[in-house]
């Protein structure tokens, strides 16, 4: 094998291009990036980075001269265009790249308004990439009014740091309760408190009906029948696998790129990993949207590529920072059937421990990563202390890992 080339320039990316480096791979490797930047770090975008408290270079996962001194071809504003499976060939640029293998790390893409509703507006942002953040930063003045659609890890985060650049924030959420999709009652409980102590006006199960304005974002109609008048509006209402590429190739797609067990697609010259793929898990397939199985599913896809014949088994864990809560989940929480709440030393610190019968599935911690620390490595090792144990504070959670 000689010549790898990998579409998408994000953390998969990377990771994959460094992977293979580290490993001693000597052939050509050809990484390619739509945006103008070097791969660079999403999470600190909507916090640090729009808060003014990281400068973009501190943003790259690694300095520009990597990519020269590892002779990695990195061409950013360049957009793959095209797979030829049969010639092997990419697209991309105007140029036709061969590849021996091709990995696939396109990411994902967020969901916007439509245009029928005002989507299309001035003023109307989402939160994605380093562009995205760019353009709505100069809305963060004090004072000004904006409008969050999506009570998800996203929205909650954007209306941390409008709150705390001293903006007015309303966040609507159609469903039920902020984090309806993805945390217990519990955890959603943690943090609307948490928000509504820093003046954050929360609706749930409110819709948003439409945007007005002319060519601009003025005002906003909801379901139940109110409006507001609005400055900016952020959208935060999840994210779809970039599979447009994948598909146009004749890829099978199957809640994302789908692969195997070590991250091959149903062209065996072709991986992918990250945002975009999804993978066998126990009974069944899932696709993560996180940092950590983005690096470690491109790194695992790179040994293969490379020969090593290995099964991807993740470790799920993700993170959110809110104020000055440091939220850490690890485990998967999908078919829980009960939530034990368990508070931390410390004033404020809460974690929750989901369980399906006398099964440990996941922990949500919030400012308390001794709980996080511990659920992880139980979960890690298929173990589940009694529900009764974690419930009671004279519990040493230390002692449960023995």
């Amino acid at each position: 094998m000689q010549k790898i080339v990998v579409i998408g320039a994000g953390q998969a990316g990377a990771s994959a291009v460094a992977k293979l480096r580290a490993l001693g791979f000597d052939g050509s490797i050809t990484l390619i990036g739509e945006e103008s930047a070097p791969p660079y770090q999403r999470p600190p975008l909507s916090k640090k980075y729009l808060l003014g408290e990281m400068e973009l270079e501190r943003l790259y996962l690694r300095p520009l001269s990597f990519y020269a001194e590892n002779s990695i071809d990195l061409r950013l504003n360049c957009r793959a265009d095209a797979i030829d499976r049969a010639d092997k060939v990419v697209i991309a640029g105007g140029q036709q790249i061969a590849y021996d293998a091709l990995i696939l790390a396109t990411g994902s893409v967020p969901r916007r308004l439509p245009h029928a509703i005002g989507g299309a507006l001035d003023g109307v942002h989402v939160v994605r990439g380093l562009e995205d953040v760019d353009a709505m930063a100069p809305e963060f003045r004090p004072g000004a009014r904006v409008l969050i659609v999506g009570g998800g890890y996203i929205g909650l985060e954007a209306a941390a740091v409008a709150a705390a650049k001293g903006l007015h924030v309303t966040l609507v959420e159609m469903s039920e309760r902020i984090l309806q999709r993805v945390a217990s009652p519990e955890t959603s409980d943690y943090f609307r408190q948490l928000h509504q102590s820093h003046g954050v006006e929360i609706r749930e199960g409110t819709g948003l009906t439409r945007l007005t304005g002319d060519t601009r974002v003025t005002g906003a109609e909801l379901s139940d029948g109110t409006s507001l008048q609005v400055d900016f509006v952020i959208v935060g209402v999840g994210i779809t696998p970039a599979t447009a590429l994948a598909e146009a190739a004749g890829l099978e797609l199957d809640n994302g790129i789908k692969t195997d067990t070590q991250g091959r697609t149903s062209d065996p010259s072709i991986w992918a990993a990250g945002d975009c793929a999804s993978f066998p898990y126990r009974d069944g397939r899932i696709r993560l949207e996180s940092v950590p199985n983005a690096i470690d599913q491109a790194e695992c896809v790179a040994e293969n590529v490379l020969g090593a014949g290995k099964t991807y088994v993740p470790q799920p864990w993700f993170w959110s920072d809110q104020y000055d809560v440091k939220l850490q989940i690890a485990g998967l929480n999908t078919g829980y059937d009960r939530v034990i709440s368990r508070p931390g030393d410390k004033p404020g610190a809460m974690s929750f421990w989901y369980y399906r019968g006398d099964t440990l599935l996941a922990v949500d911690a919030a400012n308390d990563a001794r709980a996080y620390m511990i659920g992880k490595r139980l979960i890690d090792g298929s173990k589940s202390p009694d529900p009764l144990a974690i419930a009671s504070p004279e519990t040493d959670l230390k002692a449960l890992l023995k």
